[in-house]
């Protein structure tokens, strides 16, 4: 009996492992790239991405082998980071990580896309400005931007932040506008036309 219970949990590591190999660490630099928009330190997304990995293993047995690792993995990252934002700013909420659930991938269709902030200003702004932009959002909107960049579908933004697609669709419309708003003010104040770069893409597409 203990020689099966051996060969088992033997087993049971060597899956483990496999999946560590095969599906997270490759999506290490995914995952750090993550963080560090989200925290905007480079130090402090180190921190956060060796808490990921370190929660993973912890509950790598409700993680289904070959669906999709970097919705889990991003999902745990979001968590950590909305935790540590609550214990620093008192926030009413808190995400336990007994709740995590496994996200399957399913057929649904990809939701459609928008255009690029860079094509909404017309390719005048650069990473920089959209950065600090994004930085400046409340967590819960950089979070569905940043994964909205990732080109995540809705239904995989709201598996991840646990929410529903409208809320979804709701955030993104309007961490959009507020993130548009920002942007203009930054063109403007570099000299930009904003207005004229708008109504000259408008006559264009007309």
């Amino acid at each position: 009996m203990a020689t099966l219970t051996i060969m088992a949990n033997e087993t049971v590591r060597a899956r483990y492992d496999r999946i560590f190999e095969r599906e997270f660490f490759p999506l290490m630099d995914a995952v750090f790239t993550f963080a560090y928009r989200l925290t905007g330190d480079a130090t402090h997304a180190d921190d956060l991405v060796q808490e990921v990995y370190l929660k993973a293993w912890r509950f790598v047995n409700r993680y289904e082998e070959g669906t999709n690792a970097k919705a889990w993995l991003f999902r745990i990252c979001r968590n950590a980071f909305i935790n540590e934002y609550r214990s620093k700013k008192s926030r009413p909420y808190k995400v336990d990580y007994e709740d995590i659930v496994v996200y399957h991938n399913e057929d649904d269709p990809v939701a459609p896309r928008y255009f690029g902030l860079h094509e909404e200003m017309g390719n005048k702004l650069m990473g920089d400005e959209v950065t600090l932009a994004i930085n400046a959002l409340s967590p819960s909107f950089r979070s569905v931007v940043l994964l909205d960049l990732e080109d995540f579908t809705y239904e995989e933004i709201a598996a991840i932040l646990e929410i529903p697609i409208g809320t979804v669709r709701s955030r993104l419309h309007r961490a959009r506008n507020v993130l548009a708003e920002k942007l203009r003010e930054y063109a403007e104040a570099q000299g930009y036309n904003v207005q004229d770069d708008a109504s000259d893409q408008a006559e264009g597409a007309a």
